[in-house]
């Protein structure tokens, strides 16, 4: 082994809620501690998850109260939307979050790696930066917050399709939309893209949405989304998804039926994001999915590496 190396009590791999609050909770104990991201900092949560997905909620309530606004008196004039705008300013918010992230943890004395974390040993992670270039570091104690990630669909033409974390990139929003799964991330955006002005359809391969939810809630979600327009096609599945000519997508169903799409949106669950993080090489156990196998303190099989967070494939998010 290198003696050369930088030497810390305490390496995190993934600089997301998880990664962050371990960091400070550790500096603040006078642990030397060190942090890895390949994205911006935040993770999930922050970057392309519940707060941005908050503003666009948010954002999709106005059209219903300008609505009802006339009914208490107010001569309201017909609204537009500038969905480009309201992406640029959720972007300029999210900067602002990343940069209260990295004043935290620098805050507390924490070194932040930039790049993609990977065990090479029981003790040392190797960290890959973005030009290419590969540093690896010593630690006493190592922590995988990774997180998880959308899990991409495999019917063909799945190429075409977006998954949760591709729709805070749009710049427009897309006219008609057609949104596959029936988890809360399927409903939740068929009602805010409704919200905006698009017409929806959401393709779900059960008998109703949101399963393991209260039956009575969501058997009312179904009538009040169908008031609202939002096309509902239970007990369905995407066959295969075709660009057309002219941009649209010719999506067809395992009943041969055929829609014309703007934009094509799975979102039909999310999946560990462990792989590429050498855990087979230092022999920490995974499951059948790729999530880390841990005890009730979050130790993994491995003494000293830790895991937590979505990639332990416990309680979601």
């Amino acid at each position: 082994m290198s003696t050369d190396l930088e030497q810390y009590d305490l390496f995190i791999v993934g600089a997301g809620s998880a990664g962050v609050r371990a960091a400070r909770v550790a500096a603040s104990f006078g642990a030397k501690v060190a942090i890895c991201e390949d994205g911006a900092l935040g993770g999930t949560c922050v970057n392309v998850g519940c707060v941005p997905k908050k503003l666009m909620v948010l954002g999709a309530h106005f059209a219903e109260e300008q609505r009802d606004a006339g009914g208490f008196g107010w001569d309201v004039t017909p609204a537009t939307h500038d969905f480009a705008l309201l992406m640029t300013n959720k972007d300029r918010e999210i900067a602002r979050l990343n940069g209260v992230y990295q004043r935290l943890l620098e805050g507390r004395g924490v070194s932040i790696v930039r790049g993609r974390g990977r065990l090479v040993s029981r003790d040392e992670v190797e960290v890959t930066a973005p030009d290419g270039g590969a540093k690896t570091f010593r630690a006493r104690h190592i922590l995988c917050a990774v997180g998880g990630r959308p899990v991409r669909p495999a019917f063909p033409g799945a190429e075409h399709v977006m998954v949760s974390d591709d729709v805070f990139r749009l710049r427009a929003l897309p006219k008609r939309l057609l949104i596959v799964g029936g988890g809360y991330i399927a409903v939740e955006f068929a009602g805010v893209f409704r919200g905006y002005g698009s017409e929806v359809t959401l393709v779900h391969r059960g008998g109703l949405f949101l399963n393991g939810f209260d039956g009575d809630v969501r058997a009312h979600l179904d009538l009040e989304m169908r008031k609202r327009g939002v096309q509902l096609r239970f007990r369905r599945e995407v066959a295969h998804v075709e660009r057309q000519s002219t941009g649209a997508l010719r999506v067809t169903l395992d009943d041969n039926t055929e829609l014309e799409v703007d934009a094509v949106l799975a979102a039909i669950g999310r999946e560990p994001r462990s792989a590429g993080l050498g855990l087979d090489q230092v022999g920490v156990q995974t499951d059948a999915r790729g999530a880390i196998r841990v005890d009730r303190t979050f130790r993994t099989s491995v003494p000293r590496i830790y895991a937590v967070g979505d990639v332990t494939n416990r309680v979601a998010l």
